[in-house]
C-alpha cells in the first residue's frame, strides 16, 4: 500500500496528574527531515523518540510537537544552586555600591534568575514519563500512519485510473503504426509514378525504400517497454514498502519512450495520443512527488 507524505496526527495521554499532547504533520520532502519541538526537561529523549518515529516513516519533513503539563510531584525534585546565586548577589552588590542604587535585593528576587533553581528528574522518574510518552507518541503515529496509508489509497486510485487511459491510447499507437508502412508504401508508389510519369516501378529500389521507412518510424520496441514500464508501476502500488523513489523513475523511463514515438511517428493521430499520454504522465509524476 503507497503512502502519502502528507499527513497528520494527534493524541492525548494522561495519567496521575500528567498530561502527554503529542502532534506530527509532515510534508514533501527527498529525504526524512525530523523536527522536534518540545520541552526542556524531556530533551533526554529525542533520540528515542527519532527512532520510534523512524521505525513506521522512511521519507518526509516531519515536525513533532510535544506538550507536557506534569501536575504531579513526579520529577520535581527541585535544588538550588548556591554557588551561582551568591555570585549574583556578589555582582548585584557591587554594582549598587558602583552606581550608588539602594540595595534591595531578597531572596525571590535571586531565585528567578537563570540557573539558581534546577528541577532535576531521578533515573526512575525518568523511566516512568519515558514510558508514558511513547506509549502517546505511539497513539499519535499510528493516527499519523492511518491519514497517509488514506491518502495514500486515493492516490493509487487516480494513479489506476491514468494508467488506463495511458494503456487505452498506447493500444491506439499501436494499432495506427501497424498501418503506416502499408500507407506508406501506397503514397511512395504513387509519388514515384508521378515523378516519373510511367506505370512502371523498381520493386527492389521500392522495397529498399520501405525497409528504410520501416527500421525509422517503428515503435514497437518502445510500446513493448512503455507496457512493461507500466506493469511494473501497477505492481509497485501494491508493494508494503517505500516506493516513491522508484515510482518517479518509472515515470521519467515512461516519458522517454513516449517522447521517442512521438519524433518517430510520422503521423498527426499518433502525434495527438503521445501529447495525451504525455499530458497523462505529468499529472502522474505531480502526484509521485507525494509518496513516500
Amino acid at each position: 500500500m503507497i503512502k502519502s507524505m502528507t499527513g497528520f496526527g494527534r493524541a492525548i495521554y494522561e495519567n496521575d496528574g500528567r498530561e502527554y499532547i503529542i502532534e506530527i504533520k509532515s510534508v514533501n520532502n527527498r529525504f526524512s527531515d525530523i523536527n522536534i519541538k518540545m520541552p526542556r526537561s524531556l530533551n533526554y529523549l529525542e533520540e528515542k523518540i527519532k527512532k520510534e518515529i523512524l521505525k513506521s516513516l522512511s521519507r518526509g519533513k516531519i515536525d513533532l510537537y510535544i506538550t507536557f503539563n506534569n501536575n504531579s510531584d513526579l520529577g520535581k525534585s527541585i535544588t538550588i544552586n548556591t554557588e551561582i546565586a551568591k555570585k549574583y548577589i556578589e555582582e548585584l552588590k557591587k554594582l549598587s555600591k558602583e552606581s550608588d542604587i539602594i540595595d534591595n535585593i531578597n531572596i525571590m528576587d535571586i531565585s528567578k534568575l537563570p540557573d539558581v533553581l534546577n528541577i532535576k528528574i531521578d533515573e526512575d522518574s525518568e523511566k516512568v514519563i519515558e514510558k508514558e510518552l511513547i506509549i502517546a507518541l505511539d497513539e499519535a503515529i499510528k493516527s499519523f500512519i492511518d491519514m497517509r496509508e488514506k491518502e495514500g489509497n486515493k492516490i493509487k486510485q487516480d494513479f489506476e485510473a491514468r494508467i488506463n487511459r495511458i494503456s487505452e491510447k498506447i493500444e491506439q499507437i499501436s494499432n495506427i503504426s501497424t498501418g503506416l508502412v502499408e500507407e506508406y508504401i501506397v503514397k511512395l508508389e504513387a509519388r514515384i509514378k508521378e515523378l516519373l510519369k510511367t506505370d512502371v516501378v523498381d520493386q527492389a529500389r521500392l522495397a529498399q525504400e520501405v525497409v528504410i521507412y520501416s527500421d525509422r518510424c517503428s515503435v514497437e520496441e518502445e510500446i513493448t517497454r512503455l507496457k512493461s514500464h507500466i506493469f511494473q508501476f501497477l505492481n509497485l502500488t501494491t508493494e508494503k514498502i517505500a516506493v516513491g523513489k522508484k515510482l518517479d523513475f518509472l515515470v521519467q523511463e515512461m516519458n522517454r519512450e513516449t517522447n521517442t514515438i512521438g519524433s518517430k511517428a510520422n503521423n498527426l493521430e499518433i502525434t495527438n495520443l503521445v501529447v495525451d499520454i504525455k499530458t497523462e504522465l505529468e499529472n502522474i509524476r505531480e502526484q509521485v512527488q507525494n509518496i513516500e
